[in-house]
């Protein structure tokens, strides 16, 4: 069995805030609005990532994205006022930062260092 497609979700309360905030972390508007509370952005060929309007489960995504050039995703984000933490290596393993959402969601994002 092939796994072809991933839909990364992250549940909010306040879904008429967190959209706007989430344009801000991507850089775009969605390429997606399924319905009136649910927003999805397409980050690779098959990886999505969406907010939704869930308050029961709102604050507890933890969720990792990879790219090809930290510092260059970290400026862009930072340009776009989107605050991230101090960046993080794991020896041998990635380089990494973070950022939280106004409800507490996680969004980590990497860069793999290159094999030695």
């Amino acid at each position: 069995m092939a796994i072809t497609y991933l839909f990364a979700g992250v549940p909010v309360a306040d879904y008429d805030a967190a959209r706007p905030w989430y344009e801000r972390l991507i850089g775009r508007a969605p390429d997606m609005l399924p319905h009136d509370r649910e927003a999805a952005w397409q980050l690779s060929e098959t990886g999505w990532i969406y907010v939704v309007a869930d308050s029961e489960r709102a604050g507890r995504a933890l969720v990792t994205i990879l790219v090809d050039d930290l510092d260059g995703h970290i400026a862009g984000m930072t340009e776009r006022g989107i605050a991230c933490e101090p960046i993080e290596i794991l020896p041998g393993k990635v380089r990494r930062t973070a950022v939280v959402d106004p409800e507490g969601n996680r969004i980590a994002f990497g860069q793999p260092l290159a094999a030695a």
